[in-house]
């Protein structure tokens, strides 16, 4: 795994904590990997929706 340093605002971190705090997750790092899976995953989702409209070559009406 590679190591990231980033800037965070203060009240984000903040929320990161509480999530941490309660049980939610085990650790910042897993919270902010998950964060980035989530934003992945939704892009590819996206991409993959406008590909798809795109492809169609049939007449529209």
């Amino acid at each position: 795994m590679e190591r990231v340093t980033l800037r965070i605002p203060k009240q984000q971190i903040e929320e990161v904590e509480r999530m941490v705090e309660t049980g939610e997750f085990p650790n910042r790092s897993e919270a902010i990997r998950s964060a980035v899976r989530e934003m992945l995953n939704e892009q590819t989702a996206d991409k993959r929706q406008r590909e798809s409209t795109s492809k169609r070559s049939w007449a529209k009406v």
